[in-house]
């Protein structure tokens, strides 16, 4: 045994956890069965809305507080089950009477407040589609999401509108309306208050029936090549949020929940939004930004149980010079988790020696829906593993053939490609209006993540690195074709290539190197400009934070930028192969 693996003693825990005998749940394991857990519409089929909300509030559960909202100057709301139901309600009525049928998609671009945990609620009473976007985004990355997503109405606030959404409104004809989530007053007659239209909303809603297969969902994610793929989702993957949630995240209905992640990306709808009330329990949402005092103080004051956050959240906090269990109550805290990208370690003995809870890291993507692979509570943890895959999950290691096929890996500790068994509930449906996308993802009854990692010998999977280019900054996922494209934009650059650089507290930064058009000269004064260039364009989270300039970039025989190159001399690596470099 590993001296570094963090045993669990089951008799110690105050709690019982949902999974105790792994290897009997995972044998056992039937999809089949999780159909019972859901109470299903009365008209028939299944709706992720009336799962998390409408059949906790026509239960004992009604009176419960759903959703603790935590304002960034000290607010402080409450919603029951009961209230959340009406609310979502009122809002599915708004939709429906602007005129919205079922698929079509409704953007949300917001900051974390209640106001937009009731709209996806009630989007998804609806039958419309959710797509939610980062509200750091800049107005470049919201306009492509929207075209590509076929946007019909978007909600935002009036700042996010007037500083994001004016300078692209022109390019977006097939958008019908503007919600403004604090605007008491209609702007215009597609420009609309929503406060107004909810005071007139009624707040009885009947959920039509809604199949298994209709889409819920429409996440954006970034490739290292082409625009942001729209990830298709539908109403049943609720089968993986149930089944995560009961045996990774460990939730009871007795918990105080807590996900730091913001709902514009995929973490924060699928955990931070559905999980937590599909089990009935109450949900903690600050809309502050990361600040280690006031994170600690809200594990105190809201007695938080199950806290998922990020790495990036975790390195910041394993920066602070503080001792946080003598100096905050987080007696209540029972498990800690982590995801966005590979956590280190070092990150994970700190958890155990400084908050006395080790953290449980887990992988799954976009793609996937939920999570896949994981270290749960009652299981040994082998830090700086991913864990092993969830009941219901068939994970392995492959490599991919010269003619197209692909071998599984068998034998322990050897390098491939993770992929993933299909057959599971949230595997995503489709990219949309990329077919010949989506269907390179799948070799066989394969799903291939892209991701390169090992199998120990018990099972265990170990990630070593992503096989494209993408980059994880912050938890937050950037394609370097994106920012290329919008550096492009300047009439300084000739050309650009993106990479993700090392970075102890963000996991990667964004770099990009830069050549510049006739008549312009490398000097620190252009370098920040196109920084404040790329900021005002793409967002903080998404712009590069460093620009070196070079003359020539390297670049394959067809034109093709080597950001592999880029990455490899920038970090003194071996070059590889440069068989197709440009001479």
């Amino acid at each position: 045994m590993n001296e570094k693996w963090i045993e669990k003693n089951i008799d110690s825990f105050a709690v019982k956890p949902n999974l105790i005998d792994y290897e009997k749940e995972y044998k056992e394991f039937d999809w089949e069965k999780v159909e019972s857990e859901f109470e299903g519409l009365r008209c028939g089929g299944l709706n992720i809305a009336h799962e998390a909300i409408d059949r906790h509030a026509n239960s004992a559960l009604s009176e419960k507080t759903a959703l603790v909202w935590l304002g960034q100057n000290g607010e402080r709301k409450t919603y029951t089950f009961g209230k959340m139901k009406k609310e979502s309600a009122k809002f599915a009525n708004v939709l429906k009477t602007l005129g919205l049928c079922k698929g079509e998609r409704v953007f949300t671009l917001s900051s974390r407040i209640p106001e937009l945990y009731i709209s996806v609620i009630g989007i998804l009473k609806n039958q419309n589609v959710l797509c939610p976007l980062f509200s750091q985004f800049g107005p470049q990355p919201i306009l492509q999401r929207m075209q590509r997503g076929d946007a019909k109405v978007l909600l935002t606030t009036k700042k996010l509108y007037e500083k994001k959404i004016i300078p692209i409104l022109e390019e977006l004809p097939e958008l019908r309306f503007i919600l403004l989530l604090d605007s008491d007053e209609d702007e215009s007659e597609k420009v609309l208050s929503y406060s107004r239209l909810m005071k007139k909303a009624s707040d009885i809603f009947e959920i039509p029936h809604t199949d298994f297969g209709d889409m819920s969902i429409l996440h954006f994610t970034s490739g290292t090549t082409g625009m942001p793929k729209g990830v298709v989702h539908v109403h049943k993957a609720v089968y993986t949020h149930w089944i995560s949630g009961k045996y990774v995240l460990d939730l009871h209905v007795d918990d105080v929940y807590w996900c730091s992640a913001d709902p514009g990306w995929v973490t924060g709808t699928s955990y931070g939004i559905i999980t937590p009330w599909i089990h009935g329990v109450t949900n903690i949402v600050d809309e502050g930004e990361f600040d280690g005092a006031r994170w600690y103080k809200t594990l105190q004051d809201e007695k938080v149980t199950v806290w998922y956050t990020a790495p990036t959240a975790i390195r910041r906090l394993m920066r602070i010079d503080s001792e946080p269990t003598e100096e905050y109550d987080l007696s209540h805290l029972r498990l800690i988790l982590s995801v966005g990208e590979p956590l280190n370690p070092e990150a994970v003995i700190w958890g155990e020696k400084k908050l006395k809870l080790p953290i449980h890291d887990n992988w799954w993507q976009t793609e996937t829906g939920g999570i896949m692979i994981a270290n749960f509570i009652s299981q040994t943890i082998r830090p700086g593993s991913m864990g092993r895959p969830l009941p219901g999950i068939e994970a392995g290691i492959i490599l991919k053939n010269d003619d197209g096929s692909i071998t599984e890996v068998t034998e322990p500790n050897k390098e491939g490609e993770l992929a993933i068994k299909v057959g599971f509930p949230s595997l995503f449906r489709a990219y949309l209006h990329d077919q010949d996308k989506y269907d390179k993802c799948f070799v066989g009854d394969w799903y291939i993540s892209g991701d390169l990692a090992y199998k120990d010998e018990d099972g265990y999977f170990w990630f070593v690195g992503r096989a494209d280019d993408i980059i994880k900054t912050s938890g937050h996922m950037v394609g370097p074709f994106e920012v290329e494209s919008t550096l492009m934009e300047h009439p300084a650059v000739a050309e650009a290539g993106v990479i993700g650089k090392p970075d102890e507290l963000i996991g990667q930064l964004v770099k990009a190197f830069v050549s510049l058009k006739p008549g312009y000269e490398p000097s620190e004064e252009l370098k920040r400009e196109l920084i404040g260039f790329g900021r005002k364009k793409l967002g903080v989270a998404v712009a590069p934070k460093e620009i070196e300039f070079q003359e020539n970039l390297p670049k394959t025989r067809s034109g093709k930028i080597m950001r592999r190159l880029l990455k490899a001399r920038e970090m003194g690596l071996p070059e590889g192969d440069t068989s197709t470099l440009e001479d």
